[in-house]
């Protein structure tokens, strides 16, 4: 039990479904949406919907999607892949003739079809009870009625203004500035495209009015999407095989690459071969060890992970007890690996932005949704007469000739967005997700050896201070004690500070002895976990 002296939230716990989301009013639909009888799909659909209205800076219809159902009876864990492609058009030879600037975060030229709505689509059509018809009421009004900017939102967008203008984006910084906390903003082209899709569900996005929309803009912009890589988009998402790892009693469940799910089951695997650390959770050793499992997980992903139609990653190898005692074996609690083994370190853009969200429906039925438009606020380049903000997922390529992550026509990049799912002798037992970009497989493994290993509550476990290794770095939050950057910093870690929180998460566990769900939401966000 936590000390009610100190700061902090209790976990939530409810009886019949919870819905644990970085905005209250997206938690609120989702427990609307399963009080009026859908399942957990459809209220995790309406949710992410709202949050694309309403946190405009990480996620969007211009984003990407992944998601983890666990049906409630013990049926196979369905995964979707919803990111989308780079144009057929693209290629390193137009980036490299376009020069420095095609490499810039507001580039058409990092714009990726989305692939967010067409896996919304999937997901219904396969798994849910109700329509867009129903589902996208919610997001339709926050949009259309305008709705209050909160706090986290505001100082995200504040921090963007500049980037914004550089993208020549207006919609966004209405009377020239980013909207203030506790302001109205207002969408209402982006309240007809939701209607639309409403109406004709996810080919109103890919093909007509909204797509020619996005694809002019883009056009204006010196980018090479047409409308028939937009058409070609609306059946980009699908199902794949997820792949696990057995983790202290628990199938720990992932989605396969292009997406870094497999990260966070290497990192788990290490330090399952390494044991508990000897001085618990605010150990310098604790620290360490899950430090340097980091690196050397982040090592492999950077080497292996890219679209699997391109490439294909080892993952049987990458996940088998062997190699992870190996990697376990170079670990050193008195010291930081001064040099990896190759490939390196990683390299991909840091301060993404995403939203996470999980649902419990009263079967049981579990659905772990991750959105996003990669970078905060992501390209800056809105279509306006549509009102969808176009991600730049496309940095996430290399531009590197012949490395497996390479920039080509119709390709998807090496992603960083992963839902988490864990089931207990078949069934669901807990349903995650941690935000944040680069810091994403750090952050689930924190999240589960928090609450699993070292027996914090979900809330206490998703509030806990974090670290991240970074670009030869250790990034830590400000709430990291002196103390423990002092011992970091004797093991040779180089410590920086960063100057957002490292994520945000979202969690629900169930506990089937008591009948209960316990819900936490983390307070790097503006979120709430809500139960009834």
């Amino acid at each position: 039990m936590r000390d009610f002296h100190q700061n902090g939230r209790s976990p939530v716990y409810a009886a019949n479904g919870m819905a644990a989301t970085s905005m209250p009013i997206a938690s609120l639909t989702a427990i609307e949406i399963l009080r009026a009888g859908g399942n957990a799909v459809d209220a995790a659909v309406a949710a992410c919907a709202v949050l694309a209205v309403v946190e405009p800076q990480s996620t969007g219809l211009g984003g990407d999607c992944f998601c983890l159902y666990a049906p409630a009876g013990g049926g196979k864990v369905v995964a979707v892949n919803g990111s989308g492609h780079s144009a057929a058009a693209a290629s390193i030879d137009v980036i490299e003739a376009a020069g420095p600037a095609a490499r810039e975060n507001v580039s058409p030229h990092a714009v990726t079809i989305p692939g967010a709505v067409s896996g919304w689509q999937l997901l219904l059509d396969a798994h849910g009870t109700k329509g867009f018809d129903e589902l996208l009421q919610p997001a339709i009004r926050c949009a259309e009625e305008g709705f209050p900017v909160h706090s986290r939102v505001a100082w995200d967008w504040s921090q963007q203004v500049e980037k914004l203008s550089r993208a020549g984006n207006k919609l966004f910084l209405p009377g020239g500035r980013a909207p203030q906390e506790g302001e109205l903003f207002v969408q209402t082209a982006l309240a007809g495209t939701l209607r639309a899709i409403a109406a004709r569900g996810a080919d109103a996005f890919y093909t007509g009015p909204v797509a020619a929309d996005m694809a002019a803009t883009l056009k204006s912009a010196g980018g090479v999407q047409t409308e028939e890589d937009f058409a070609n988009g609306r059946f980009g998402a699908e199902f794949v095989e997820p792949i696990r790892l057995r983790w202290r009693g628990l199938d720990v469940w992932q989605c396969p690459p292009n997406g870094p799910g497999i990260v966070a089951l290497m990192i788990l695997g290490q330090l399952e071969a390494l044991g508990p650390a000897p001085d618990g959770p605010d150990g310098a050793t604790r620290h360490h060890r899950h430090i340097e499992a980091a690196r050397l997980a982040y090592r492999d992903r950077d080497a292996f992970v890219a679209d699997p139609r391109r490439r294909e990653t080892p993952v049987s190898r990458l996940i088998s007890p062997d190699y992870l005692a190996a990697l376990a074996r170079l670990i050193d609690d008195e010291r930081s690996l001064p040099v990896l083994p190759a490939p390196g370190e990683s390299a991909l853009t840091a301060n993404g932005d995403t939203v996470t969200l999980s649902v419990v429906d009263r079967d049981g039925n579990a659905c772990s949704l991750i959105n996003s438009i990669y970078q905060t606020m992501g390209s800056g380049i809105v279509a306006e007469r549509s009102g969808v903000l176009m991600q730049n997922r496309g940095l996430c390529f290399s531009f590197e000739r012949g490395h497996p992550n390479s920039l080509s026509p119709n390709a998807r990049p090496a992603h960083t967005i992963m839902p988490g799912m864990a089931t207990r002798d078949g069934r669901p037992a807990m349903c995650f997700g941690v935000m944040g970009e680069h810091y994403q497989p750090m952050g689930q493994t924190w999240l589960l050896t928090n609450a699993l290993e070292y027996g914090m509550d979900i809330q206490e476990a998703l509030e806990f201070p974090r670290v991240c290794p970074y670009m030869g770095e250790v990034e830590v939050e400000r709430r990291v004690t002196p103390v423990m950057r002092e011992r970091l910093s004797a093991l040779g870690h180089k410590v920086t500070e960063v100057v957002r929180p490292l994520g945000g998460g979202q969690a629900i566990g169930i506990d089937r002895e008591r009948g209960v769900l316990i819900g936490g939401s983390d307070p790097r966000k503006d979120g709430a976990a809500l139960g009834y």
